[in-house]
């Protein structure tokens, strides 16, 4: 830990320096911890709780499969872009004043969402909702990071991960249920209304449990980064989401070429910025940490597949296959539940094996993809929540014991000072991967769909997944085995 720190710049390192707490107590309590769980459990749900509502959306919106990715993934990329601006305001003006905004925030842009006319109205209401989920995500990690310690923190960040997922799958169940029950003749809307009451809660009960807190030393808002990260993710993610729908013009590709260079031109400033003594929006001392570096390595193909694949799958059951909401929704069941279950059992596992239970956790997860690949192309036509159950078990608790984990390696050794930026820079990487599988393996998808059949199109993007999970196995054999 000390030689890592010793390779920051010494605006990175801890701040010693005494500082006037702002609340009577630093520490994070149970209550508390429930608090931020359930203002990081929002969003992360409605990431995907939309996906099996997209059917509905469109019969009821007339919104075509170019608006839907949009609804999809418009979310994922407002956030994204936003993360780590977020985790820089919390730093600056107070973790828990923003979490009450950016919950309040959430509330009211939910509702927007459930009140939306038309599908573009919807399209505006959910990039809103993307920006509020940003002010208030980057507060949940950089509270625990910077209110627990030891063993406490390390528990509070298994179950953040844990949460995550659970979330992720809960979603789409949930939502084929509240589609299908058509609460107050509400259908599709009741995904985004159930979200107004339980997002004004966290605001309440975060005024009387979530302790305050800030960096000692914060700095300006690094407005060359922000806005060279926004213009490179945009200029991804809008062609590829877009694209295939308009008919690849020469937008498109002019938009995609300039990803490279602004990424690249966002690279050069942050570099710079740091060489003259400030703070950038995402610190490249930080990469140094080896935890970090290859911790965002797993991230990205992680999350990338997780996105696209469930994205697919509610296309698939619903359109494909002409399930229900509900059908679909129980058909996601055996992933919730592997999930769960090795979410629990992941804080005692990476208490005794460290991170080789990423390792392990991977190779659980290609066996369920292999599974599902062969239950696919064997029958297609005869799929069902039974015959897709072996795959889809043992996919959760591969995801699982991936997921868990993964948080915890990645802000081990974040110098407390940059709680906030670090927790930022890891949402950042976590939604733009999201948003990147829908925006990809969706788009795959839909292109493939009609001429090799859902079957195969759904098959090979499975197959990508595998190929991830690969990928996930090499970078964590290279992590330290024990984690702090």
């Amino acid at each position: 830990m000390t030689q890592q720190l010793d390779r920051l710049p010494a605006h990175l390192l801890p701040n010693t320096a005494p500082t006037t707490p702002t609340v009577p107590h630093r520490t994070l309590t149970v209550a508390g911890l429930v608090t931020v769980l359930l203002g990081a459990f929002l969003p992360m749900l409605d990431f995907f709780i939309v996906n099996v509502a997209l059917p509905t959306i469109d019969h009821d919106l007339t919104a075509g499969p170019a608006v839907l990715e949009l609804i999809a993934a418009g979310y994922g990329i407002a956030f994204a872009v936003l993360l780590v601006l977020g985790g820089r305001l919390g730093d600056s003006v107070g973790r828990r004043r923003l979490f009450i905004i950016g919950a309040a925030a959430f509330a009211l842009t939910s509702l927007a969402c459930g009140l939306a006319p038309t599908a573009w109205t919807l399209v505006a209401a959910r990039v809103a909702q993307g920006a509020s989920a940003a002010l208030l995500i980057p507060q949940v990690l950089a509270t625990i990071t910077a209110a627990t310690d030891g063993p406490q923190r390390a528990r509070a960040l298994s179950i953040y991960g844990a949460v995550g997922g659970i979330a992720v799958v809960i979603g789409q169940v949930l939502g084929g249920m509240l589609v299908s029950a058509d609460l107050f003749g509400t259908s599709w809307r009741a995904v985004f209304l159930l979200n107004v009451p339980f997002a004004l809660a966290a605001a309440v009960l975060a005024i009387r449990w979530v302790p305050e807190s800030r960096s000692a030393a914060p700095s300006r808002i690094d407005l060359p980064g922000t806005a060279l990260l926004t213009v490179a993710l945009l200029a991804l993610f809008i062609p590829l989401m877009e694209g295939r729908a308009v008919g690849w013009p020469l937008w498109t590709w002019l938009s995609m070429g300039l990803f490279p260079f602004a990424a690249a031109a966002f690279i050069v400033v942050e570099l710079r910025a740091e060489r003259a003594g400030r703070l950038p929006l995402v610190p490249p001392s930080l990469l140094r940490i080896p935890e970090m570096r290859r911790g965002l390595g797993i991230a990205l193909p992680y999350f990338t597949g997780f996105g696209g694949f469930m994205f697919v799958l509610a296309i698939t059951l619903q359109q494909g296959l002409r399930l229900d909401p509900v059908m679909a929704g129980w058909a996601l069941v055996p992933l919730a539940v592997g999930y769960f279950t090795s979410s629990l059992a992941g804080p005692r596992l990476i208490g005794r094996f460290g991170s080789r239970v990423i390792t392990a956790g991977a190779v659980v997860q290609a066996v369920g993809t292999g599974t599902m690949i062969a239950t696919v192309l064997g029958d297609y036509h005869g799929l069902s929540g039974l015959t897709l159950l072996p795959g889809m078990a043992l996919t959760g608790l591969g995801n699982g014991l991936i997921g868990t984990p993964l948080f915890r390696v990645v802000l081990s050794k974040v110098p407390l000072e940059r709680a906030g930026v670090g927790s930022g820079v890891l949402a950042t990487a976590q939604q733009s991967s999201l948003a990147l599988g829908v925006a990809t393996l969706g788009t795959l998808f839909l292109a493939l769909a009609p001429s090799l059949g859902t079957g195969h199109a759904l098959s090979l993007v499975l197959a990508i997944q595998l190929a991830g999970a690969l990928v996930i196995f090499l970078l964590s054999a290279r992590l330290p085995r024990t984690m702090s």
